[in-house]
């Protein structure tokens, strides 16, 4: 197969874009076509985690852009349609000609099997959660491994002979052929999801994949990622200046960080303290960059005129568009005394990108705006080092940088910040005191129980407009209530509500009530997403 990718190579040069993305890269990649399943994302990362790059591509991408990318191996993702289905999507027989393997996992499997021959049909019974898997011919996928194994089904048509041609390596509950493969073509097809935990030597399978198929060189890391990026954002930059809107998040620090490990003084950093951040969290923010890591830094006090225009605004979603608006005449104003720079760094993740679309045509589910809800008609280049990197991997470059550890595990934190937890209520410097201290008291009793890194995210909300009677010190009290909010979560899309212990939600409720005079309730969200959401405007 190696010989067929060397021989391929003057074709794969007709595609100018990807060829320029193979030319910059240092490590081999194998792409992910995404056929719309839940766990096509998973793939890509499971992928990375074995030592091999990997992306995430709608099914439909061009050709010539694969091509020119010069993959080691394609894998085509789950689905939820039947093969059969009118408006499927289809599988191009031009990828099974690429002269490079291909894996199809479930409804990619399927789509192998329809396009060459193969009978699928939809079977009497569903097969969905865990399956037994029983190989009868071990190939290359399954070399080496048990011969009944666990597996996780999700899928209702079923392949019920392979192509001509192929070898049927297993079969599962349901599935008179969940594996198959034809070596010669390097054709694989499995009907499991090897990507889910709940497919116990499904990282075994896709290892065997990519090593011992795809032949790649399993060394890839997030922190090789610094030394690639590094020589892309001087080449991009070359003598430019640079200016970075930092939020203190995990993910502007670390871009930060890299491009001033590439370019050092170009870049100038911009903090707008707009006086919504957690408590001591601007303090935090400036010690590191401006003292530790002597990174040109203006931080802006900002507070005041972010109040002044907060006046009376009670809706969220006119809160969300009052900060980013003002965020950016702040930006600019402080762009226009550094010389109006013509570069501007963002810390776009490789989910913003999936979940806007990707920019080649899969499904936008959200738009992400990195640097206060900037605007299109702004003048600047943008440089977005952390583009190809999921949150855990842009934490572990943020490790190999030398951020301090508070900011590489620092929780995620709304753009608005605290504006959007004061719930059906005007902004004032009062609530924001109130809601500051209280978060402040939640974060320190989680810290002390040793359980801020098991917590996707913990915060705590102010319905401004609830008011409850309590009884403190033998008088009765009018005064507002916190909720506590903490979930359990992989990448945010799901979570779950945190079950906290239950002395923890003790000593915080006290403290709450007996340090803050304006607070005589506590409670507990205990809502899921979905149904709920993470944050609750």
């Amino acid at each position: 197969m190696t010989d067929a990718i060397a021989q391929g190579t003057a074709v794969r040069d007709s595609g100018a874009a990807g060829n320029a993305i193979a030319a910059e890269r240092r490590h081999d990649e194998v792409l992910v076509l995404d056929f719309g399943g839940q766990y096509s994302q998973l793939i890509a990362r499971r992928v990375r985690e074995c030592g091999v790059f990997s992306e995430l591509l709608p099914h439909h991408v061009g050709i010539d852009e694969i091509r020119g990318r010069r993959p080691r191996g394609l894998i085509l993702s789950g689905g939820p349609a039947s093969v059969y289905a009118e408006n499927a999507p289809r599988l191009r027989p031009e990828l099974l000609e690429l002269g490079i393997p291909v894996l199809g996992i479930c409804y990619g499997m399927q789509a192998i099997a329809l396009e060459l021959g193969g009978r699928i049909e939809s079977a009497p019974v569903g097969e969905f959660g865990r399956s037994e898997l029983t190989v009868t011919e071990p190939g290359r996928l399954f070399a080496g491994l048990p011969t009944a194994q666990t597996c996780w089904m999700s899928h209702r048509d079923t392949v019920y002979e392979a192509p001509p041609g192929f070898t049927a390596l297993a079969s599962s509950t349901e599935s008179p052929v969940a594996a198959f493969e034809d070596g010669v073509r390097g054709l694989y097809g499995i009907q499991f999801h090897p990507e889910v935990v709940h497919t116990p030597y499904g990282t075994d399978v896709l290892r065997r994949f990519l090593d011992d198929v795809c032949g790649c060189d399993m060394r890839w890391s997030a922190e090789s990622v610094i030394d690639e990026q590094v020589e892309r954002i001087r080449a991009q930059v070359g003598d430019g200046r640079v200016i970075c809107g930092l939020s203190g998040g995990v993910d502007s620090s670390v871009a930060a960080l890299l491009v001033h490990r590439a370019i050092g003084d170009q870049l100038t950093c911009v903090f707008v303290d707009h006086g919504l951040m957690r408590k001591n969290e601007a303090d935090q923010v400036i010690a590191a960059f401006r003292d530790t890591f002597h990174v040109p830094l203006v931080a802006v006090d900002a507070q005041e005129r972010f109040l002044a225009r907060l006046a009376g605004v009670t809706e969220p979603e006119r809160k969300r568009k009052i900060i980013g608006e003002e965020f950016i005449r702040v930006f600019e104003e402080e762009a226009a005394k550094l010389g109006n720079p013509k570069f501007l760094v963002q810390g776009t993740l490789y989910s913003d990108v999936i979940e806007s679309g990707g920019g080649t045509g899969a499904a936008t589910i959200k738009s992400h705006h990195n640097v206060g809800g900037l605007p299109d008609d702004l003048k600047f280049e943008l440089v977005e080092p952390l583009r190809t990197l999921f949150k855990d991997e842009v934490r572990v470059v943020g490790q190999e940088l030398g951020l301090p550890e508070r900011l590489v595990w620092r929780q995620p934190f709304p753009g608005p910040g605290l504006a959007i937890r004061i719930v059906s209520g005007e902004v004032t410097a009062e609530r924001l005191a109130i809601l500051r201290d209280a978060d402040f008291i939640l974060q320190e009793e989680i810290r002390a129980a040793g359980l801020y890194r098991e917590l996707w995210q913990s915060f705590c909300v102010l319905p401004a407009d609830l008011r409850s009677v309590g009884v403190q010190g033998d008088e009765r009290t009018y005064g507002y209530a916190i909720v506590i909010r903490a979930v359990t979560s992989d990448d945010a899309m799901t979570a779950d509500w945190a079950r906290l212990p239950y002395d923890l939600l003790e000593r915080v409720a006290s403290r709450m009530i007996n340090e803050i005079q304006q607070v005589n309730r506590v409670t507990l969200d205990i809502t899921s997403k979905p149904p709920g959401t993470i944050e609750w405007e």
